[in-house]
């Protein structure tokens, strides 16, 4: 694999990376109310989940859903309705008060934030149609193990370095004094933000 068809990957999928999506809602809401850190962490899920649909495409994946369009549509189910969820669960509780208590300690664990980062972006299969398009014109049919490696580690980069600046951006205390000031609000838009990228993976 040659240095300019590396290049075009990694740039493709920084744009992709960097659009609106469930991931980059979450990594903002989490940097807002729960810190940089939490965020961070949830930041590294978002990027092992990019890492695990791109070795997926990789693998194949897009042959497997031409194959066999009824999973496509049933992993889109999955992951449109676990948002919808999520997006229902910050609805209900946007009107209760928000109880910082220390603000520098986070409001969940370093573990459960990952864990989060991870099944936000496996909730959107659209990547792994994305990975594809881009490898099936991109990733040369000789490319060694290292080659595949510099992908699987330039798609974990560019997901992690991303969501950890969105959260950085929305953990300034000026964002969260602007959260608290308007929770309510705040948080049903996250949550209708999230219900709607539910029913775009879904249709589409």
């Amino acid at each position: 694999m040659t240095l300019t068809a590396f290049g075009t990957i990694w740039l493709l999928h920084l744009l992709a990376a960097i659009s609106p999506g469930p991931a980059v809602v979450m990594s903002a809401r989490t940097g807002v109310i729960e810190g940089m850190r939490t965020g961070a962490m949830l930041s590294v899920g978002i990027g092992i989940g990019g890492v695990i649909w791109a070795l997926m495409a990789l693998c194949g994946l897009e042959v497997l859903f031409k194959a066999a369009p009824l999973l496509l549509i049933g992993m889109k189910c999955l992951g449109a309705s676990y948002l919808i969820w999520m997006a229902w669960k910050l609805w209900r509780s946007a009107s209760t008060p928000l109880d910082l208590g220390d603000q520098n300690a986070p409001l969940r664990s370093g573990l459960s934030a990952l864990w989060l980062g991870i099944k936000t972006q496996l909730a959107n299969p659209k990547p792994a149609v994305l990975f594809s398009a881009i490898f099936l014109g991109t990733v040369p049919e000789d490319t060694s193990i290292i080659g595949y490696i510099a992908i699987l580690l330039a798609v974990f980069l560019n997901e992690t370095i991303w969501n950890i600046f969105v959260a950085r951006i929305f953990s300034l205390e000026r964002s969260r004094q602007g959260y608290i000031s308007l929770k309510t609000l705040i948080d049903r838009a996250f949550g209708a933000t999230l219900a709607l990228l539910g029913v775009k993976i879904a249709a589409t």
